[in-house]
C-alpha cells in the first residue's frame, strides 16, 4: 500500500482558500464584537474580547501582507 502512494511536498498540495479564511475570521470578529454588548458590569471581559479581536485582525493583516510581498 505505501509503495503506491505519491510523495507530495507541502507546496504541491492544494492551497487553502484565502476568501474562506478571511470570511471565517470576519464572522468571528463580528461575533466577538457582539459579545461587547452584553449583560456584564466589568471591563475585564471586554479586555479579553478586544485582545481576541486584535489577534484575529492580526492574522488577516499578516496573511495579506505575506501574500502581497510573496513570502507565502
Amino acid at each position: 500500500m505505501a509503495a503506491e502512494e505519491q510523495i507530495l511536498s507541502p507546496d504541491q498540495r492544494k492551497p487553502t482558500s484565502r476568501k474562506a479564511l478571511y470570511t471565517a475570521l470576519g464572522v468571528a470578529i463580528v461575533i466577538n464584537l457582539a459579545y461587547l454588548f452584553g449583560n456584564h458590569h466589568g471591563w475585564v471581559e471586554d479586555v479579553f474580547i478586544l485582545v481576541t479581536i486584535a489577534v484575529l485582525l492580526g492574522v488577516i493583516v499578516s496573511d495579506a501582507w505575506l501574500r502581497r510581498t510573496g513570502l507565502r
